[in-house]
């Protein structure tokens, strides 16, 4: 089996031991990348002379006898959303096309004390918003599985280069299932962790109320490793949750005795796929097989989570994203004076820098929030959105068992271009997920099975709030039965 074969923990095992270098496994990674991303795409930029020089301090230190961060020499890619004082953060836009933040993220830095080997940014939805990774005004990004579809998003990058096997770990963000839709999608496993578990302090912010940074990995018990580098207070960030952060990685391979699966009658109705639907009962058979009680638990109000989300998300990017003014930072307009508006040229060039800066969907979206949060419809939209999001928090709280098995979306990864003149039916995707953020819980997708077409199919698991250390043990137990996540693309076996 050749290094870049294998997990994140047998590399780390491999690094300790001495039995391969930091600057071997990373030069497998970059050579993986160079030989697949001209088709996937899920590379905004890879700096390979920094990660190998990288590389070779840690190999240097190492040899030194020095004591060393737990993801030591461990190539790492992250999403471009997360500001790092060594390189551009774009969020996939012509607006922050030229941004060189002056500080790092609270996760990059933590990334750098636990001595992991950076290797670039990740492709992704502009700002964060869309589920196909379409919306980048860079790229389109591909399905390692089928070129000719979606890797879903807006974490796509992030999930496509973990699954053609380009990268080990990845750091993804999900906002409304933009981390566990692209790992269902590419058949990787994804997490999102409770609300508040990992900073967001230096992360662009999209929905400031629901945006969380997790990871992206081949199995859970790598996920877990990544999640434990990652996870902790930190008090630049007022939404960080004062915890102590579990030993995941220590914890991970302990089944769970007497588990409780809930299974969601909404989440079986009309719209779901067929082969989605068999998969996602099949993986319930197998927690039964390993003893686990499973019932059948009702969240009434998990109807109205896509449009509570949709007057929500939106009402938050439209504040957060007022900033950029092409004043302040960002992309600015050579073109302010026009003749035809009665505005001043201030003016003209505050509406011509977003008109030219931001894309279509990010347009979109500032639109519904500004309508949501308008005067005279603040009552009726948004104001009315978070209500029914305690009612749906409620239902949670109410039916909660230890776990919570759905599928992560209703169909396999779509068509490039399917859903680009129907944002509905994009929203629509996001059917599953919007639910965990709304609410605030841990959730994660793992590989449950195939389409007969040969595309992945995922799993989902939540869980209370702050259970990740049970959510991690329960879909390791799920891979432990099965062997769904040892599946590769068949450019990544080449």
């Amino acid at each position: 089996m050749s290094l870049i074969e294998r997990s994140a923990s047998d590399l780390l095992g491999l690094l300790a031991r001495g039995e391969a270098s930091s600057v071997e496994v990373t030069q497998g990674f970059l050579d993986e990348i160079e030989s697949q991303d001209a088709q996937v795409g899920a590379f905004l930029r890879v700096d390979a002379e920094a990660a190998l020089r990288r590389a070779a301090e840690v190999d240097r230190r190492r040899q030194a006898g020095e004591t060393l961060g737990k993801l030591a020499g461990l190539p790492i890619a992250v999403k471009d959303v997360l500001c790092d004082n060594e390189t551009k953060t774009t969020c996939a836009s012509r607006m922050l096309e030229s941004f060189h933040p002056p500080y790092d993220s609270t996760v990059v830095a933590k990334l750098k004390l636990a001595d992991a080997v950076l290797l670039g940014r990740t492709n992704m939805d502009e700002f964060a918003m869309g589920g196909s990774t379409e919306n980048s005004a860079f790229q389109v990004t591909r399905n390692p599985w089928d070129l000719e579809r979606t890797p879903g998003g807006s974490s796509g990058g992030a999930a496509a280069c973990v699954a053609a096997g380009m990268v080990p770990l990845s750091i993804g963000t999900d906002t409304g299932g933009s981390i566990r839709q692209p790992a269902g999608l590419c058949g990787v496993v994804g997490m999102k962790p409770t609300y508040g578990r990992v900073s967001r302090f230096g992360l662009v912010a999209f929905a400031s109320s629901l945006d969380q940074v997790g990871p992206l990995a081949r199995s859970t018990r790598d996920a877990a490793l990544l999640l434990e580098a990652i996870a902790g207070h930190d008090p630049q960030d007022a939404t960080s949750l004062d915890v102590p952060v579990p030993k995941y990685s220590a914890t991970v391979d302990r089944p769970l005795k007497n588990l409780r699966l809930g299974i969601v009658r909404e989440h079986f109705a009309s719209g779901l796929d067929t082969e989605v639907e068999s998969a996602v009962r099949a993986a319930i058979g197998v927690y039964e097989s390993l003893g686990a009680e499973v019932k059948e638990i009702s969240l009434p109000h998990s109807k109205y989570a896509v449009a509570t989300y949709y007057v929500i998300a939106p009402s938050e990017a439209s504040s957060n994203l007022a900033r950029y003014d092409g004043v302040h930072y960002g992309y600015r307009t050579e073109q302010i004076d026009d003749p035809d508006s009665l505005d001043s040229p201030l003016v003209n060039m505050y509406r011509q820098s977003r008109a030219e800066g931001f894309g279509p969907e990010v347009k979109r979206r500032i639109m519904l929030g500004t309508y949501a949060l308008s005067a005279g419809y603040y009552d009726a939209y948004y104001l009315k959105a978070l209500k029914v999001r305690r009612l749906i928090r409620q239902d949670f709280d109410a039916a909660f068992v230890d776990l919570i098995a759905s599928p992560v979306t209703a169909h396999p990864a779509f068509k490039l271009g399917a859903m680009a003149d129907d944002p509905l039916a994009m929203y629509l995707v996001d059917l599953y997920t919007v639910s965990a953020n709304l609410a605030g819980l841990p959730g994660i997708s793992l590989p449950c099975g195939f389409s007969s077409s040969g595309l992945p199919i995922g799993l989902q698991l939540q869980a209370p709030p702050l259970a990740e250390e049970t959510l991690l043990r329960g879909a390791h137990m799920f891979e432990q039965a099965t062997d769904w996540s040892d599946s590769r693309p068949p450019a990544a076996k080449d």
